[in-house]
């Protein structure tokens, strides 16, 4: 099961979800750190779908004159 939540982290690194949830049991996390406080959410939900287009082969063969 994948399931996207939205929490918050403190500095003391408790983490605290946005809304409550039920497991049937104790699971593993992956935990994304978004540096960005306003980063725009469709920036965010775009990343990995673009991030696929923009680093294929083509794509760096293409832009590498302005590296």
């Amino acid at each position: 099961m994948f399931k996207t939540l939205e929490a918050t982290i403190g500095t003391d690194g408790n983490i605290h979800l946005k809304e409550p949830i039920k497991l049937p049991q104790a699971c593993r996390a992956f935990i994304t750190i978004v540096e960005e406080a306003n980063a725009p959410e469709t920036a965010l939900l775009s990343e990995k779908a673009l991030g696929k287009d923009w680093n294929r082969a083509e794509e760096e063969e293409a832009w590498s004159h302005l590296q």
